[in-house]
């Protein structure tokens, strides 16, 4: 695998994993919408490409996938919130372009195509531990996309395209371009910032993810024996906690790398989110040894040094950081 094509490569995830693979000697080709820009990105690098597409455009994709040895597929209206903008917006990219874009890949002499999917897909569930093989029950629309496109792609696998899904916990940490509507950055900015952090709900359980094991993750994917992946799915994920023991962990954590701000009130409010669920990832470390190395602690401690070094300016004002904010700003069609 010596050329990487990432769709959606310019987001939250992409801005960690792009300079990556680049370290690794990889050519890297990210093709995204930029909706948050590019200047996340390391451009000046010889062996990066940036690529302003739109995974809709079936023919421009077709024409910029070609030569390339696998692709990484990110590009999505993200998360489940997100359909509040446009239902229509969200159909059309996270479901209606999924197969075109696989086809096109695949008849471009692709090798192999790794689909992030989302852990969301299991909805609510009472099991211990939610393996692989657990119903996907989806909540809403963007849970149901993300479960209906890992078909549409195992459908298209052969002896000479390898294909495999990855259904990753909710993301945490610092990336440069880094979203703070996610559960642990949205705690941990409301602490640093507003010292209080309100908590909706809070006995909904939620796998989490460093963004760092998310990254190892994606490039342990693309660089696995086929046999091992192919039509194959994997949970990534590490801790399994409480929205209220998470705003707990967040609590001390920041009260410690900021003395001044202690104490951090810690509030309560109902929520009509109930996704609640488990994930159990012990097949990714049974296949492949593979096992998540960065807490949640880590990614607090991450996330407030970069608080402490001014690298997340006006953080509940900017739009930029939140996706819905963005693209309603936007306008986005």
């Amino acid at each position: 695998m010596e050329r990487v094509f990432i769709t959606g490569g310019a987001g939250y995830c992409g801005s960690r994993l792009v300079p990556q693979l680049l370290a690794r000697g990889l050519k890297v080709t990210v093709y995204d919408i930029l909706y948050f820009g590019d200047a996340v990105l390391p451009k000046d690098h010889p062996h990066l490409t940036v690529i302003r597409g739109d995974i809709r455009d079936a023919k421009a994709f077709a024409a910029a996938v070609a030569g390339h040895d696998a692709v990484v597929s990110l590009a999505c209206i993200s998360n489940d919130a997100s359909f509040e903008l446009d239902e229509q917006l969200s159909t059309t990219i996270n479901l209606d372009a999924f197969e075109p874009m696989v086809k096109a890949a695949k008849a471009a002499g692709v090798k192999r195509f790794v689909y992030a999917s989302s852990s969301s897909v299991y909805g609510v569930s009472e099991a211990p531990d939610v393996t692989e093989d657990h119903p996907l029950l989806p909540l809403t629309l963007y849970n149901k996309y993300k479960g209906l496109c890992e078909p549409i792609l195992n459908s298209y696998g052969d002896d000479n395209f390898t294909v495999v899904t990855f259904r990753p916990a909710t993301v945490c940490g610092y990336a440069s371009r880094l979203r703070l509507d996610l559960s642990v950055n949205i705690l941990t900015n409301h602490a640093v910032t507003n010292n209080k952090i309100t908590v909706f709900g809070g006995s909904q359980l939620r796998p989490n993810l460093h963004i760092q094991d998310y990254c190892d993750a994606v490039e342990l994917l693309l660089t696995a024996p086929r046999d091992k992946v192919h039509r194959n799915v994997f949970n990534i994920g590490f801790q399994n906690m409480s929205i209220m023991e998470i705003a707990r962990l967040v609590k001390r954590v920041v009260e410690a790398e900021f003395p001044d701000k202690a104490p951090i009130d810690i509030v309560t409010t109902p929520s009509d989110d109930i996704r609640s669920y488990h994930i159990n990832s012990d097949k990714v470390r049974r296949e492949f040894g593979f096992t998540p190395r960065f807490t949640i602690e880590d990614a607090v401690r991450e996330l407030c040094q970069a608080f402490r070094d001014g690298n997340i300016p006006d953080s509940m004002t900017d739009d930029w950081y939140y996706n819905i904010r963005t693209m309603k700003k936007l306008a986005v069609t």
